[in-house]
């Protein structure tokens, strides 16, 4: 079977006009997630480099980055942590607040879930201004991580969001 190519992955993400208000243009994964084929190569390219025992735990942040993250996790033989929004984690957590265009938000990680030195992948499906990214960074910093690398499926270049992850490695593997 032929490799998958980013083009052809591009090509299967729906642009979604005024979704979740008027004027933004929702990118819609699921046509990539419902095609075997595509999410297998989503893995494989945003796991490319990485070899299985180089990572100790895979980040997913709430909600779609579950659904790579933890696939990227099991792809490795790694962990899985997922990072949710405040309240939705069910034992004692670490908190992280940042600020969007319309209020803020908080993310939240259980406090034993990453060990001081692991080595951890962030993954997520869209980088759009940074704030949820870097408020993740923050939570895993805050647990002692070595954080080897943040990456994302896509990115929205016109936003900025990658000035918030600081020196972080950073891979999108879309950029709009």
């Amino acid at each position: 079977m032929q490799p998958v190519s980013l083009v052809e992955i591009e090509r299967s993400i729906r642009n979604v006009p005024d979704f979740p208000k008027p004027g933004i243009q929702f990118k819609d994964i699921t046509p990539v997630l419902a095609d075997g084929r595509l999410f297998g190569a989503v893995l494989d390219h945003l796991l490319e480099g990485i070899r299985p025992g180089t990572i100790d735990k895979v980040v997913g942040i709430d909600a779609r980055g579950f659904i790579f993250g933890a696939a990227a996790a099991a792809k490795l033989g790694s962990g899985f942590v997922p990072v949710r929004k405040k309240g939705k984690l069910p034992w004692t957590t670490h908190e992280q607040s940042y600020e969007l265009e319309y209020g803020s938000a908080t993310v939240a990680v259980h406090v034993d879930a990453v060990q001081s030195g692991e080595r951890i992948l962030l993954v997520d499906d869209l980088l759009a201004t940074g704030g949820t990214a870097a408020a993740a960074v923050a939570l895993l910093e805050k647990l002692g991580a070595r954080i080897i690398g943040v990456n994302f499926v896509i990115e929205l270049g016109f936003l900025d969001g990658l000035k918030r992850l600081g020196n972080h490695p950073v891979r999108s593997l879309i950029t709009y």
